[in-house]
């Protein structure tokens, strides 16, 4: 599905999602990535969202982002509670949803100037 027609370099905009990949900037990418405001994206080397543990959210940390969001595949799953909490220990606030909505919420804020983070999870090989 097509979001939005590209804003430029400087905005990493979300211009279309898949099942099996995202277009940033007209750039495919078929992994899972984090994208960092200010930053490039970068692949994020998790396989399990089930998994998932503080670690692999440090890069994140090191940014310190007013709003992470997370997307957890083309279904929203839940976060389990400890590591909710864990992430909120950082001062970070969190949001997790499927990825459409993940990237529709995240097109939105970059838009109103927030400093947001996000962590897409996609899910097996593309």
């Amino acid at each position: 599905m097509n979001l939005l027609h590209n804003q430029g370099p400087i905005q990493q905009t979300i211009t279309a999602y898949g099942e099996k990949s995202i277009t940033i900037n007209e750039t495919v990418y078929f992994q899972s990535l984090l994208i960092l405001p200010g930053a490039a994206p970068v692949p994020w080397v998790v396989t399990d969202f089930d998994k998932l543990k503080r670690d692999d959210f440090n890069p994140v940390f090191a940014e310190k982002p007013d709003l992470l969001l997370i997307g957890s595949g083309m279904q929203h799953r839940f976060l389990p509670p400890r590591l909710l909490a864990e992430i909120a220990s950082e001062k970070t606030g969190v949001e997790y949803m499927s990825t459409p909505a993940a990237c529709r919420t995240f097109n939105l804020l970059l838009s109103e100037g927030r400093r947001v983070a996000l962590a897409l999870f996609m899910e097996g090989p593309a």
